[in-house]
């Protein structure tokens, strides 16, 4: 085999594998999907609209958000978790971040005893309101997943106790971490 053969298939075989490990995780059944939908609004404000998808009773969420409008700065105003599936939650946390252009959503069920669980189902989690800072139109809004710091990534965490199973123990706990499936999509409104 020719060394040029050989660094292509290794080459090819890394590609394959790094593909493999960043690959969507959920060991409770079918993939979990994230959908991102944007939309405008008018020329300085535009709409991000987070939908979830889940087959499991989900107790916390991860969503950061890089977004991008070429060369015009924006900002995450807010989010309204007014109904959405997600607005029993205890804790809806938000922060926007000018200087990387990211939104970082932090989402738990129950900070108490009481059950709040995200149960199986699809829709809306959250609408996300994004704005030129210097009052600049923008035509276009990119959107992707990142890590914000200090280690958030795109992750929702299972109950630890599903319907028809046994509690899982400390040690399994990693288990119920599941890295959902991304989609991004654009709507004209």
């Amino acid at each position: 085999m020719t060394k040029n053969r050989i660094v292509t298939l290794l080459l090819a075989l890394f590609v394959l594998t790094a593909g493999t490990a960043s690959a969507q995780i959920d060991n409770f059944g079918q993939t979990d999907t994230i959908y991102i939908e944007t939309a405008p609004i008018d020329d300085h404000t535009w709409v991000i609209h987070v939908l979830f998808t889940n087959d499991e009773y989900i107790d916390a969420l991860t969503v950061p958000l890089k977004m991008s409008a070429g060369e015009t700065r924006i900002i995450g105003d807010s989010a309204v978790y007014t109904g959405g599936r997600v607005e029993h939650f205890d804790l809806k946390g938000f922060r926007a971040d000018t200087a990387i252009q990211c939104v970082t959503m932090g989402l738990m069920g129950s900070m108490s005893q009481e059950e709040k669980a995200l149960s199986p189902g699809k829709g809306r989690l959250v609408t996300v309101f994004v704005s030129s800072v210097d009052d600049v139109p923008f035509d276009e809004l990119t959107v992707d997943t990142t890590i914000t710091h200090p280690s958030n990534s795109l992750m929702a965490v299972a109950q630890r106790t599903q319907p028809g199973e046994e509690q899982i123990t400390v040690e399994e706990f990693e288990n119920c971490r599941i890295i959902p499936a991304l989609v991004i999509t654009r709507s004209e409104q």
